[in-house]
């Protein structure tokens, strides 16, 4: 158990209230993880190639980001793209949680390196659902 980190969360979303249910509904499920949410892609890269002059990543811990595709600043295929070429960074799993279903899309981001992708649903309820089962599926990867 001496080798065991602390995971956590990091939500890139640039919607408040993507954000806010993506937020809850993991913690419906049952994650209790520390949650960080950046508004943005260059906030969370910053964050984790601790580049930016506020908080910046701790090494001692691991980190699962769930990183929405259309933001300001930086999308999120850049942020994927440069974690995934970072020596340091690229075993961070990488979970695309965005409403852009374009299979071409969904390819590139694969090949880029995503370990998952999944597509928001518009309908709220399943949405919601979609957020429950992630929240499982995180739960299983802690295990």
């Amino acid at each position: 158990m001496e080798n065991y980190k602390e995971m956590i969360i990091l939500i890139a979303e640039d919607d408040d209230g993507h954000a806010e249910l993506i937020k809850e509904g993991l913690e419906e499920s049952g994650v209790c993880n520390k949650i960080i949410r950046f508004k943005n892609g260059e906030e969370v890269w910053q964050f984790l190639s601790c580049t930016g002059d506020k908080k910046v990543r701790d090494k001692n811990k691991n980190y699962l980001l769930l990183l929405d595709i259309s933001m300001p600043i930086m999308d999120g295929v850049e942020v994927l793209r440069r974690l995934k070429s970072d020596v340091s960074l690229k075993e961070i799993p990488i979970i695309m949680l965005t409403t852009t279903d374009d299979p071409r899309e969904v390819e590139a981001c694969y090949k880029i390196g995503c370990n998952m992708y999944i597509t928001k649903p518009v309908d709220f309820v399943k949405f919601t659902e979609t957020l429950k089962r992630l929240g499982l599926f995180i739960q299983v990867v802690k295990i």
